[in-house]
């Protein structure tokens, strides 16, 4: 099996009030930390998954812009699909500073052929720190997300779920801090370890 890891930053981080990618959390910008993170995974492949290639953005990682019409984090999960040659595509959000390489190459080490990992936070699905097959029905179930009225990448995933494509693991009590998301700057100063 073969992994692409994608980090997704099109956010448009309304209440932090600044682009979340670019924050400092101990002097490093949190999407360096998380682009260091996917990069002890080893993968085939490392892009950057946003609305419009950040300034920010490595010249050697390629930047996959998200599928139109833009409908949130599907929009660049659609458009990660469809360009992978790899397995499996490991999506993860640059929002997620406590995030641990330990923690995802587990997950990783739970992927089978033709099935993917979900990680399961209480009675909420992680599909931002996710790994997804490839696979024509994954792709096809994307595109037809993007096409209908439900954005939600809840739904995109429970369709997955039912399709025997997904794997769901529930979070122990410790990995659910791995999975803190910080969207104000109040819950930025809580993940300083």
């Amino acid at each position: 099996m073969t992994l692409t890891c994608a980090l997704f930053a099109g956010g448009e981080s309304c209440r932090m009030g600044a682009d979340k990618a670019t924050l400092q959390l101990v002097g490093e910008p949190l999407w360096a930390r998380q682009i260091k993170i996917l990069r002890e995974l080893e993968p085939v492949a490392l892009w950057v998954s946003a609305r419009t290639p950040p300034v920010w953005c490595p010249l050697e990682i390629e930047v996959i812009t998200d599928e139109p019409p833009s409908r949130g984090p599907l929009s660049g999960l659609c458009a990660a699909l469809k360009k992978m040659r790899t397995t499996h595509l490991l999506a993860l959000a640059v929002d997620l500073p406590r995030m641990e390489a330990g923690h995802l190459k587990n997950l990783w080490s739970r992927a089978r052929k033709n099935c993917g990992v979900l990680p399961v936070n209480g009675d909420y699905v992680e599909p931002l720190c996710a790994i997804y097959p490839d696979g024509e029905f994954v792709v096809e179930a994307a595109r037809r997300a993007l096409a209908g009225n439900n954005f939600s990448l809840q739904h995109f995933t429970q369709v997955l779920i039912e399709a025997k494509l997904m794997e769901v693991v529930h979070l122990s009590e410790t990995d659910r801090g791995s999975y803190l998301n910080v969207n104000t700057p109040e819950e930025l100063a809580r993940a300083v370890p």
